[in-house]
């Protein structure tokens, strides 16, 4: 069962605050809901303005009519989370207040079921499930389950790359695709690629850690490694990708701002029978030579209005890692200059 919310009138003198109280069905829900020293309602009162006072189960809400009826969709929205198995962080309960604020803006994707009912994307493996934690992550998700092919374009940090491995990967699982391929170009940031020790693998493994690092997380590690050795997971770089074509497949192009215009097109037209393709980069962080043009914006421009290609563009306040991070990146923006990100 989730959260019961019953309306109380506000005092006289008091109309323009509403008065929510919440019930919830389960004290260990409840106090996970709260947080340590209920550290989770006082993010919640501190990002939305409203006052929120918890006597076991229930739970009070008060402020402005909007940002309580905001309140309260995250704290079912958390609520629901926990029902389902899944722990509740800090970065859950901020992806729950950018959901729940993001609802009233009318997005063209549901957000909002019956009731008032916040429905935010999710993305379901083994291992876990991932919650969208903000409106542009909920368009994202919701184009990878429609899509064939799917750019997703932003800074750093706003799990462009983490989700698309994760969709990935949920893939797998169901038996809807026969492999995922990873790639990534290894393009040079202030570092020369030939200095590095070992074999080829061993040198272009370090660009592709992050693509490891994201299986690793969305399943156990012994299968990850028995699904590469039996090459049903495939990491590579993108050279290695020339005069295929990838069928029945989840195919992967991260960091793609990286590709020149040729890499690009042999990449896109490897998309093969019963496969989904997604491409995720960041144009603000070119690493190419000078007077080199970037594939992806490119790609961007030439591909812009063809039937069945869905892009999502991910903007600073999608960043769902530390929330300095999408200080950094505004900073950066204003100077306009950047460095290289993942």
């Amino acid at each position: 069962m989730t959260a019961k919310a019953d309306v109380k009138t506000s005092p006289a003198g008091a109309s323009d605050k509403a008065h929510l109280v919440l019930t919830f069905d389960n004290n260990r829900f409840a106090s996970a809901l709260y947080g340590q020293f209920d550290e989770n309602l006082a993010r919640i009162e501190q990002k939305l303005g409203v006052d929120l006072r918890s006597k076991g189960n229930q739970l009070s809400i008060q402020g402005d009519p909007t940002a309580a009826e905001q309140a309260r969709r995250t704290l079912d929205h958390l609520y629901d989370m926990l029902q389902k198995g899944a722990h509740v962080g800090q970065s859950d309960v901020d992806g729950a207040i950018r959901m729940a604020v993001a609802a009233d803006d009318q997005l063209s994707l549901p957000t909002l079921e019956k009731k008032g009912k916040m429905s935010a994307a999710q993305i379901s493996t083994r291992k876990r499930t991932i919650y969208a934690r903000s409106a542009n992550q909920d368009a994202y998700m919701r184009a990878l389950e429609r899509s064939e092919l799917v750019f997703g374009i932003g800074p750093a940090g706003t799990g462009k790359t983490y989700l698309a491995v994760a969709h990935a990967a949920m893939l797998l699982e169901r038996g809807l695709v026969e492999r995922i391929i990873l790639s990534r170009p290894a393009v040079e940031a202030g570092e020369r690629l030939g200095f590095l020790p070992g074999d080829m693998k061993e040198k272009v493994d370090p660009y592709l850690r992050p693509l490891y690092d994201a299986l690793y997380d969305m399943m156990p590690a012994d299968k990850v490694e028995r699904a590469i050795a039996a090459e049903v997971i495939e990491i590579a770089p993108l050279a290695f990708m020339r005069g295929r074509t990838l069928a029945h497949s989840a195919v992967i192009l991260d960091e793609a701002q990286n590709t020149t215009q040729m890499q690009m097109k042999m990449f896109l037209t490897r998309l093969g029978e019963n496969s989904r393709m997604i491409v995720t980069g960041d144009p603000s962080q070119i690493d190419l030579p000078p007077h080199t043009k970037s594939g992806l914006v490119e790609a961007l421009r030439v591909l812009d209005g063809v039937p069945n290609i869905v892009k999502v563009r991910f903007e600073d306040k999608d960043v769902v890692r530390h929330p300095l991070v999408a200080e950094i990146v505004r900073a950066y923006d204003r100077a306009g200059s950047g460095g290289p990100a993942v």
